[in-house]
């Protein structure tokens, strides 16, 4: 038996619709959830909508519950927040996190959902897959207790590792934004705040997630000698130039990527997906978090939505997607 569902699909590079789709009973292992919250990866997700994926990164930047092809027709997304209308006993009316894209309801294997522990509200866990990505990548920078930090650019996944590093002990960490407004969200977050110029120097770790060629020169600037970048950006099809001469060398500074697509090396051993998706949860307990969202609007409004968010006519941290009333 089937019903009827809806579902946001990127048409072509900048325009997108809202199309009926048909979902299929849950077979056994495999649950349906009924939508109540989604996200949009201001990020990322802005970027598939601009057309900017590499074909060389066809294939890489599939999210688990893709439908189509880059550039387009697509179906993308990865933060959905629901609640299970049918699966298994242990399932069956909890609310539960999944990468899907934007819909109002799907099937997909029970093993692909994680549960929103009962202390984070639902409209809050649309940023587990920031969160895990702020883990992931603390995993790979490995700070240590006393160090001075830099967080680079005050987008969703800066300001989720700027929180997270706000909760280590003697921490000194500075979210570094051309934006003043960053300046509310760094405190509510329990960060300080500068504009790159007045960016404390000295840096044991800086973490860059400006997606700019300047954000990533500045960070070079603020770092320590023999510290390191960690660089969060991803830059799609377009080129990043750095002052890779000068002292770049003889400061025998470190440039390092993370990607949350693999678990971080230093925790691959002991670590599963699944464990870091429900650290990332348990972590949202934190109210603190809700200054990351920015943005609300209805399901329905999402094909006059995206736009303004991929050309910044509507600045957003997440901008979150509300299903039903």
């Amino acid at each position: 038996m089937t019903r009827p569902a809806r579902a946001f699909w990127l048409i072509s590079p900048g325009y997108g619709e809202i199309r009926e789709v048909e979902v299929q009973d849950p077979a056994e292992g495999e649950v349906l959830v009924r939508a109540l919250w989604s996200g949009v990866s201001r990020g990322t997700e802005t970027l598939v909508f601009r057309g900017g994926v590499p074909r060389s990164q066809y294939a890489a930047m599939r999210a688990p519950f893709q439908e189509g092809d880059f550039p387009g027709p697509v179906k993308y997304g990865y933060l959905s927040v629901g609640v299970v209308e049918q699966g298994p006993a242990h399932l069956a009316g909890r609310t539960v996190f999944c990468l899907h894209p934007h819909q109002t309801r799907y099937v997909v294997p029970a093993s692909a959902v994680t549960p929103v522990p009962d202390h984070v509200p639902a409209e809050r866990a649309v940023l587990a897959g920031t969160v895990e990505t702020a883990v992931n990548a603390l995993w790979d920078a490995a700070p240590l207790v006393g160090d001075r930090v830099a967080v680079v650019g005050g987008g969703m996944v800066g300001c989720s590792v700027a929180a997270l590093l706000a909760r280590f002990p003697g921490v000194r960490v500075q979210l570094v934004d051309t934006d003043p407004a960053r300046e509310e969200t760094a405190k509510a977050l329990g960060a300080g705040f500068a504009a790159p110029a007045d960016a404390l120097g000295d840096c044991d770790l800086v973490v860059h997630a400006s997606a700019t060629e300047q954000g990533l020169t500045r960070a070079l600037e603020l770092v320590a000698d023999e510290g390191t970048v960690l660089e969060l950006s991803w830059y799609g099809d377009r080129k990043v130039s750095l002052p890779l001469g000068e002292d770049f060398h003889s400061r025998r500074l470190v440039l390092r990527s993370s990607q949350v697509g693999a678990v971080a090396p230093a925790r691959r051993a002991r670590r599963s997906y699944g464990d870091r998706l429900a650290l990332a949860l348990d972590l949202l307990a934190d109210p603190a978090l809700d200054a990351l969202v920015t943005g609300e609007c209805a399901f329905d409004e999402l094909p006059e939505v995206l736009p303004r968010l991929a050309d910044g006519s509507l600045p957003a941290l997440c901008h979150r997607v509300r299903y039903g009333r």
